[in-house]
Formats: C-alpha cells, structure tokens, sequence
C-alpha cells in the first residue's frame, strides 16, 4: 500500500502556524485506509512538507450499557479478534499522534512521530496512558532509491487489520529499525525491519526479523504480497545473573495476501501459517502451529446500499494440549444510507470455537446501529453511532467454573468513532 502522507490521518496544526490546504487534501485521499488499517506511514518523496505540528489520530468512546455481566458477545477460546462482529461489540480507546516534518537541501524529506494511546488497557497493567510511538524516518535519501523509507524507533509494525471483526492478523509493534518500499525493477517492492518486543523504555529480550513483498501485480485490480517473519531470543537473565531461558524457542510465519478490485467493490484473500506462534513471532509457544485462512470484502449494490462480508478459519494446534482448537466465524454487515447524515447497519455475526479434545463455543450476535456522519455515502468520520445489541454464547469448554455455560447479552449504547 503506498502511502503519502506524513500521519495516519487529516492535518490540523497545533501551533501558530497553520498548516495549508495542500498538505490537507494530500491527507484526505489516504487517510481512511490507514486509519482503519492502523499501519505504519510511509513517506515518499511527494510529500509537500508545511510548516507546524500535524496532529492526527483514531479513537471511539462512548456508553455500552447491558445490566448483565457479560456486557460483550464472545466464546470462549475464540481466537479472531471480535470472532462474531465487532459492531456494538467493542471498548473505548484511542490514540492521539503529534509529527512534524522537515525537508533537507538536497531534497531529502524526514518526519519525527510521538503517539500517546488509551486503548483497552487497565491502568494497573500499563497506566491510563502510554507512549505508542516515538520514531523518525527519511525518504528520498538514495538517487538510486528515491522512494524508499529507512526509519528507527518506536513504532506500530507490521498490523495488518480487518475491518469487521477488527482482527491483527499479524502484530509486530515495537523498537527498532528497517526500511520500506525498496523498489525492486518495476515488478515488486520489499519491506525489512528488526524490531524487539517493548519493555518499559527498553525490550524484553522478544525480537523479530519481519519482510513483506509487495505490489506483485497479476492483472488490472489484482495484486499480491508475501510476507515473512522470523522470532528470535536474546539471552536472558534473572537478578542473580542466572540465565533463566536455557531453551530457546524460534518462531516462523509465512503469509499470502490477494487484493482484488472492481467497480462495485473488494476482495481481499488472507492465508497465514505460523510455526511456534500465532498472530506475533514475539509470543512463542514450542509444539505449536497455526493456521489462518480468511475472504473479507464489500459489494456497493448500489450508492445508497451496500453490504460487507467477511469468513474465517482458525486453526490453533497445539501438540497434546486442551488448548488445541480451530475457531469458524462468519459476518455480514449490510448498510444503507438514507441521506448525507444518516445511514442503518445491520450487523450480524456467528463464531464456532472446536476443541480437538471435545466440545464446542459458539456464539451468535445481531446489531442494529443508526449513524449520524458527515457523509454518509462515503466511509467519512467523525461518525455517532446509537445502537442495540443482541447476542448468545454457549460455552461447553470452560477454563474455570466462574465463567457461565450459557451467556445471554442485550445492550444498549451510544457511541462516536473518528479518524483525524
């Protein structure tokens, strides 16, 4: 994906200076697509740098009120983020991005990012707010390279996101280094980065080795991408100087991903296999294996109706273990727009988690969501959403007796989403 602009989202300034319609519009065309997405920006040598602090970020609050204890629709053991749909089904969270860019005389552009987040974390785990980015980067520094990107720091890494279940297929957050958009003829571009796992200011002693090749074109609206990573060990010690990970777990994950594009619409094609790990070659687990197969997509019917689809297959095999599983999921979310304010989705959701062991979680949801937006016809925010939710799970694996068989769920909930 190339991307243009300096933050993930619209230009405001902070200070005096303001920041010009040029750099905002620059903004808008690319905006909704990593905002959703959550990745990485990347510069590249079009990017018209203005004076000020460009302040961007993504967030949701809102009330989400049910008066029984189970205020969410999730199995037990499920394992694709919101597995049964998202919509009326997730927490309050956000992250707030302060960039500024500068531009050298040779024509080198370079950017410096801070991100602070409050994003679904209790204070006594890692305090109300934490730093989520602290990194800078540069394009346009080689002649023989002028679109590539080399960055060090804090940064969001390698998160590719789907939408309606707002699932991080793979997830490599963390400090470090590497370089984006290395053209490679006409024909592919390769991304590389070693990053480590945070810790506080520093790291936990996780890292990874993260690749992807990308913008294979097959034909006119298709394009492919690969994507490898490899998870590596330091070693580690205790207080006593006693190294306390004598055996050292690898970790692999390979991936293919297929874009496909049309007049009414996309489709995108996941397959993600995993070797001592999941979604993240940081989290090891030795005997593991896993496998992730997905179709997300959206059909426009027409300029008032649409409809988005997503299935997924999950397969966590984990040798000799209770926790071996595969989780089935299935969402459709038509919507339609009655004007240029108001729009209704219907999302509704169904998620099967099945234990090797036996035994099955499943889990069904229904929400109907009334919008209110500043454009209803496009995927514009800010966005008020007033919804209700309905839902069930039946869980027959169970990891402790407090967690209840039967689970029945009606909320209510007002809420606002926006990107900036």
């Amino acid at each position: 994906m190339k991307m243009k602009v300096l933050t993930s989202a619209i230009a405001t300034a902070l200070v005096c200076s303001p920041l010009v319609a040029a750099a905002e519009e620059q903004a808008n065309a690319a905006q909704i697509e990593q905002m959703e997405e959550h990745q990485p920006v990347v510069l590249d040598p079009e990017f018209k740098v203005e004076e000020g602090i460009i302040f961007s970020g993504y967030a949701r609050y809102g009330l989400h009120y049910s008066d029984d204890y189970n205020k969410y629709v999730r199995a037990e053991g499920q394992l694709a983020g919101q597995a049964a749909g998202r919509l009326g089904n997730e927490e309050n969270g956000g992250e707030f991005q302060f960039a500024k860019a500068f531009q050298s005389d040779s024509g080198a552009i370079w950017d410096v990012v801070l991100m602070l987040e409050n994003w679904w974390k209790a204070p006594d785990e890692y305090g109300d707010v934490a730093l989520k980015k602290f990194y800078a980067g540069g394009t346009n520094i080689f002649a023989s390279q002028p679109n590539a990107y080399f960055w060090a720091g804090r940064d969001f890494h390698q998160r590719p996101q789907q939408n309606l279940n707002d699932y991080f297929w793979m997830t490599h957050d963390g400090q470090g280094g590497g370089v984006y958009n290395l053209e490679l003829g006409s024909a592919a571009k390769l991304d590389f980065s070693i990053v480590g796992q945070v810790d506080g200011p520093g790291d936990n002693g996780n890292y990874a080795f993260t690749s992807k090749l990308h913008d294979i074109s097959l034909a006119d609206n298709l394009s492919l991408s690969f994507l490898f990573n490899y998870g590596f060990e330091s070693d580690q010690y205790d207080d006593n100087g006693v190294k306390v990970n004598e055996d050292k777990i690898n970790a692999y994950q390979i991936a293919a991903v297929l874009d496909q594009s049309w007049s009414k619409g996309h489709n995108q094609v996941v397959a993600r296999y995993a070797d001592n790990a999941d979604a993240s070659v940081y989290n090891k687990v030795d005997d593991l294996t896993t496998l992730y197969l997905s179709l997300e997509g959206q059909v426009n019917v027409s300029e008032a109706f649409s409809l988005g689809y997503l299935g997924g297959y999950h397969d966590y095999d984990a040798k000799d273990s209770a926790d071996a599983r595969s989780n089935y999921s299935a969402i459709v979310r038509p919507m339609y727009a009655w004007n240029n304010t108001h729009s209704t989705w219907i999302e509704a959701g169904y998620s099967m988690v099945d234990y090797q062991q036996g035994g099955k979680n499943t889990a069904w949801k229904v929400t109907v969501s009334q919008n209110m937006v500043i454009d209803a016809f496009a995927n514009a925010r800010p966005m008020l959403r007033f919804y209700v939710t309905a839902g069930q799970v039946d869980n027959e694996v169970r990891s402790n007796e407090l967690i209840e068989a039967r689970q029945d769920t009606l909320a209510l909930g007002a809420m606002f989403e926006s990107w900036w």
